[in-house]
C-alpha cells in the first residue's frame, strides 16, 4: 500500500488547492504537511516522496516509512509538444543520506517512459537505480507509463503487459503502471496479462484520478482479486480529503491490500461504520 505524495512536481497544485470533491479542505490539502500526517496517522505501507519534502518534514514525522522518488516532471509539457523526459534529480546514495539521518528510508522510485524517444537514457538510469538500491537494502519500486507519440492507447492491455515485464529485467521490486480500459469491461481479467509478465516482479496499480470511494475499492478489490496484482499506488483518493477521511481510507484500501476483505467490508471501515483491523 503505497501513500504515493510525488504529485506535488507531478500535477503541480492542479491536485491540491480546491481540486476536492470531498468538501471545501482547499487550504488543508495545499499545505504539504497534510501528506506527512496522513502519513504518520493511516495505515500505509510506505510514503513516496521527494527528496526535498522528506527532508523537510521528515524528522517532525520519523515513524513513517519513507520511499525517495529520484526523478519527477511536470505536466506542462505535453505529449504533442514532446515527448516525455524525467531525468534524474538525485541518486540512491543521496537517499541514503536520509537513513544515515535517522530516517526510516525504505526504498526509491523512479519513472520511466517506455515509447518515448527519450526511453534508452531513462531505462539506463532506472536499472542503474533499481542495482544500487539493492546493494544498499533497499527496494525499487518504477512508475512505468507507455507514453509518447509512438504510443496510440496508453491503458492497452497489451502494451501495459509490455511495461511490467520491463519493469522485471530493469531490476524493479514493484512496477507500477496505470489499469487498462477495455470497451467490454473486462479490465480486471485483461490486466492479469500483465500480471503475468512481470513474473517475480510485483504489480501494482495507479490509483488515479478522485472517483467516489465505494467504486474506488470496488475496483482496488478486483485488480487484486481478479488480475493478482499486490497492491496500489494511491494519492489523489486519499489526500483530497479531511484528515480523519483521508486516515480511514487509507484503512480501508490496507484492509483490501493486506486483510484479504472485501470491498464492502472497507467502505464500512472508511464510512467509520466498522473498525479497521487486518
Amino acid at each position: 500500500m503505497l501513500f504515493a505524495g510525488d504529485q506535488k512536481v507531478e500535477h503541480l497544485n492542479d491536485d491540491f488547492f480546491g481540486s476536492t470533491k470531498e468538501g471545501p479542505i482547499a487550504d488543508e490539502d495545499a499545505d504539504p504537511e497534510h501528506l506527512f500526517r496522513i502519513a504518520t496517522q493511516g495505515a500505509i505501507g510506505c510514503f513516496a516522496t521527494q527528496l526535498g519534502l522528506i527532508a523537510r518534514y521528515g524528522l517532525d514525522y520519523s515513524d513513517v516509512p519513507y520511499l525517495v522518488k529520484l526523478n519527477s516532471k511536470t505536466h506542462l509539457i505535453n505529449t504533442s509538444q514532446r515527448d516525455p523526459r524525467s531525468v534524474g534529480w538525485v541518486s540512491v546514495a543521496d537517499a541514503l543520506t536520509l537513513r544515515d539521518a535517522g530516517l526510516d528510508i525504505v526504498g526509491i522510485g523512479y519513472t520511466v517512459y517506455p515509447g518515448s524517444e527519450f526511453e534508452s537514457e531513462q531505462m539506463a538510469e532506472a536499472a542503474q537505480a533499481c542495482f544500487h538500491a539493492h546493494r544498499n537494502g533497499l527496494i525499487a519500486v518504477l512508475w512505468v507509463y507507455p507514453r509518447g507519440a509512438a504510443v496510440a492507447n496508453e491503458t492497452d492491455p497489451h502494451i501495459l503487459a509490455g511495461a511490467t515485464g520491463l519493469g522485471a529485467t530493469l531490476g524493479a521490486d514493484f512496477c507500477k503502471v496505470n489499469y487498462p480500459k477495455t470497451e467490454d469491461g473486462s479490465s480486471a481479467e485483461a490486466f492479469r496479462e500483465a500480471v503475468l509478465a512481470a513474473g517475480r516482479t510485483k504489480v501494482i496499480t495507479a490509483g488515479g484520478s478522485s472517483t467516489d470511494a465505494r467504486t474506488f475499492l470496488q475496483t482496488l478489490h478486483d485488480q487484486i482479486a481478479i488480475s493478482g496484482a499486490s497492491g496500489s499506488a494511491t494519492g489523489r483518493n486519499i489526500h483530497q480529503k479531511p484528515l480523519n477521511d483521508a486516515i480511514r481510507m487509507t484503512q480501508a484500501i490496507s484492509a483490501i491490500t493486506y486483510g484479504g476483505r472485501s470491498a464492502e467490508e472497507a467502505f464500512e471501515i472508511y464510512k467509520g461504520v466498522k473498525p479497521f483491523s487486518l
